[in-house]
């Protein structure tokens, strides 16, 4: 075997040019594939790099008037049949497997009541928020405090900003200690808050803008403590709930069972209006798929390179037997027998191949890092896939040499001594 292919590579080292033109669908093929596996797996590590990033693990449950659309208080008003959410349902959803904390919130989308002197908040978030609310989502105070358990005890007309809020109504100026006007009702900033560091994700495009921190945020969180929701909006109303994962695999199995727990307390006729789960992880992984349904046909048409490839090889292994049917006739002359003489030529077509496999994974590698650079994209090199690849294009080679490999091995050692 050792001295096959060392014939092997003597005869690629005497037709170099052929025998580059001949690995070319193998080299092409293979770095197509390589460049193609590297941007998908570095895109979905960032994206689950992002899930473990965006926040503590928390996936939320809405009030949603269909498996589309969240149900809208500014436009509907209290639904009937859904009750407002107790500390003791709070404490059975962390009861669910895989739960560590809940929170309990109502919100408004877009704001556009929301004033500080003359300089308004147009399409600002409101949350009516608890206790638990920055626990579970991430917050830290950035300045000022806090919501004290008196707050909510004494329906204190108190809020908190976030950053993007506090900038906008108060520039450069601090906003603890201000006064905002909420539905006409003054409101006292007591802090700012912002996500932790630890929980901040990597956003290197507008998709993920738009997928982690969303529309609804570009012009602020406003913070109220729930007790007091009702001042601004005259009502107590159902809330939507966020529970805290104990890790980001749970994300994907604890939101149906806490939107089937807050179900189960419907009494409603409307048979749409459910509570369901938003995970983003379910979003990133709904995007993995897309971006890999994608890539498998890319690779697939990819992939006919090597069949070119493959051709070629045939090919070059038939010439090659024509150019060397002397010599067969020879080594058959003097006792080769056919499983010496297939060996040869098999093992040829592989190391052949196997050549253009290796230059096409480090060609492969090569522009895997080009198209980060040039796309700014994230890569990760994928060993296995690597690996495969080598092996892959070995298989072809043995693939596409058998047929002259058995063409050599059959000649008739007379014909071919007598062949010129």
């Amino acid at each position: 075997m050792l001295e096959n292919i060392r014939l092997s590579f003597q005869g690629i080292w005497s037709h170099k040019m052929r025998s580059f033109l001949t690995m070319l669908g193998i080299i092409i093929g293979i770095a197509s594939i390589i460049a193609i596996v590297s941007t998908i797996q570095g895109t979905n590590e960032q994206l689950m790099q992002n899930v473990i990033g965006s926040g503590t693990n928390a996936v939320g449950i809405v009030l949603g008037q269909s498996s589309d659309y969240d149900y809208s208080f500014d436009y509907e008003g209290v639904p009937a049949g859904v009750p407002v959410i107790d500390e003791a349902t709070r404490e059975q959803l962390i009861g669910v497997e895989g739960v560590v904390d809940a929170t309990l919130y109502t919100s408004r989308s877009y704001a556009d009541n929301i004033y500080h002197l003359k300089t308004s908040l147009t399409g600002a978030q409101v949350l009516g928020i608890d206790t638990h609310y920055f626990n579970v989502y991430g917050y830290v105070m950035r300045t000022g405090r806090g919501f004290l358990e008196s707050d909510y005890t004494n329906f204190r007309k108190v809020a908190i900003l976030d950053q993007t809020a506090a900038s906008s109504l108060f520039q450069e100026e601090s906003a603890v200690g201000k006064t905002i006007e909420i539905g006409g009702e003054p409101f006292i900033v007591v802090g700012v808050a912002q996500l932790s560091s630890q929980f901040e994700p990597t956003i290197n495009s507008v998709s993920d803008y738009e997928l982690y921190i969303g529309d609804n945020t570009s012009t602020g969180i406003v913070f109220l403590p729930s007790a007091s929701w009702s001042i601004v909006y005259q009502y107590d109303e159902p809330q939507n709930v966020a529970v805290k994962a104990d890790s980001v695999e749970y994300m994907s199995t604890v939101g149906k069972p806490c939107a089937d727990l807050l179900n189960a307390r419907l009494s409603t006729t409307n048979s749409d209006l459910k509570y369901r789960a938003k995970s983003t992880l379910d979003t990133v992984e709904q995007q993995q798929k897309i971006n890999e349904s994608t890539n498998q046909q890319l690779i697939w048409i990819a992939s006919i390179s090597l069949l070119v490839g493959g051709i070629g090889v045939m090919n070059i292994m038939l010439v090659s037997v024509t150019e060397r049917t002397s010599e067969i006739g020879l080594k058959k002359a003097i006792g080769a027998r056919k499983r010496a003489i297939l060996t040869q030529f098999l093992t040829e077509a592989a190391v052949l191949t196997s050549l253009g496999g290796i230059i096409g994974v480090i060609t492969g590698i090569i522009m895997a890092q080009a198209i980060s650079r040039i796309a700014q994209v994230p890569v990760g090199i994928n060993i296995p896939a690597t690996i495969i690849a080598v092996l892959f294009s070995t298989i072809i080679g043995v693939a596409f040499g058998f047929f002259p490999s058995v063409k050599a091995a059959n000649l008739n050692p007379i014909d071919a001594l007598r062949h010129e």
